[in-house]
């Protein structure tokens, strides 16, 4: 227990050998380290989660996640601990609030950049079938888009191909008539296109010439058909038509097992909204919230560093800084007072030894100095 507690002191960024004394704050100091631990945790979790999708369908990507998460998690663990041990409380609420103002702008924006991933796990049912959908709408797109210049590009062949069909349907139509009518005639049923006379006569056999000729008429028209078929096939394969599919079922699924943190944000997003454009209000209130937890878990040790009174923690740990800046001046003082002193004495045996040389090399040029 005494290690999980000295544990919790460290990360709260206390002075432990000051908050020994004070039996009273422990508990508080161990709350505040043990929030930021969390936080890390979180922080280091949601971060490999993140790189985790960014190499995602490599062999190194749990390597890469792993490295990463412990990475960002302990950046995320230093800001927060030096945040919070930087808020002083020996200063007047307002300057509390005033120092702890661009921390928390800081803490909520750690609080956006660790929840975003972790939302992307809650949500992931959510989020594959919104990319599966995505992905469908894209490829139907993509089919319609080709489908399209395709026919652009071929458009006199395609309306030819049209007529044959539509002549060769005309032409079945008509054949299976004039053959009911033939028959009609050999057998001397009476109508209004047959003359009743029984047996393979004049006007049978000219009924028989004219189906004779449509059905030729038919094989050229399904020969002619048949060559443009392979010919539009054919470009087709050449313009990469023949090979689109829609995704099938499983392909959807690999697709939405690989997709990248950008894909998987942007599908996170259009949770929010119906398919009709309108606000999901429901989905969009259960993303805000837990965002909004983990900005306001993220904040959390600023602010009890904020309401808690300033206790004897607090009071000795500005003695100590006053008593230690105190220290400063004086060494400073003290630096000061002998390096004066000491330059003082350099002055003077500088000046003792420029006068002994002056006062000899004086004597000297008296004794050399010609009188006479």
């Amino acid at each position: 227990m005494k290690r999980v507690t000295d544990f919790f002191w460290f990360c709260s960024g206390a002075h432990v050998d000051t908050l020994r004394k004070y039996p009273t704050e422990h508990n508080k100091f161990v709350g505040i380290g043990a929030t930021i631990f969390f936080t890390a945790l979180f922080a280091s979790l949601s971060g490999g989660y993140a790189m985790y999708f960014v190499f995602s369908g490599s062999p190194a990507a749990v390597a890469f996640a792993v490295v990463f998460g412990l990475i960002w998690g302990l950046a995320i663990f230093n800001m927060d601990r030096y945040i919070v041990s930087s808020i002083s409380k020996s200063g007047s609420t307002n300057k509390q609030i005033m120092q702890a103002t661009p921390r928390i702008l800081l803490a909520i924006m750690i609080g956006l950049v660790i929840s975003r991933p972790l939302e992307l796990k809650i949500f992931d049912k959510e989020i594959r079938a919104k990319l599966k959908t995505s992905y469908l709408n894209g490829q139907r797109s993509k089919i319609d888009t080709l489908n399209n210049t395709f026919a652009r590009k071929y458009t006199l062949e395609l309306g030819k191909m049209k007529e044959l069909k539509a002549e060769q349907d005309s032409l079945v139509k008509d054949i299976n008539h004039s053959r009911f009518v033939l028959n009609q005639e050999v057998f001397g049923d009476k109508t209004n296109q047959t003359s009743g006379v029984n047996g393979y006569g004049t006007y049978a056999k000219q009924k028989a010439a004219v189906l004779s000729q449509k059905e030729e008429r038919l094989q050229l028209v399904r020969a002619e058909l048949g060559k443009m078929d392979e010919f539009i096939n054919r470009r087709k394969d050449m313009d990469g038509l023949a090979t689109e599919r829609m995704f099938s079922g499983k392909q959807l699924d690999s697709l939405s097992n690989v997709a990248g943190f950008a894909d998987r944000n942007w599908a996170l997003g259009q949770l929010s909204f119906k398919a009709d454009g309108t606000r999901d209000l429901d989905t969009y209130l259960a993303i805000s919230f837990i965002g909004m937890l983990f900005i306001l878990f993220e904040c959390l040790p600023v602010f009890v560093k904020l309401m808690s009174n300033s206790g004897p923690y607090d009071f000795a740990l500005q003695n100590s800084e006053e008593s230690a800046i105190h220290g400063s001046y004086k060494s400073k003082d003290y630096d000061i007072a002998v390096t004066d002193g000491v330059q003082d004495t350099k002055v003077d045996a500088e000046i003792s030894k420029q006068k002994k040389i002056i006062t000899r090399s004086s004597a000297r040029e008296l004794e050399d100095y010609p009188w006479d």
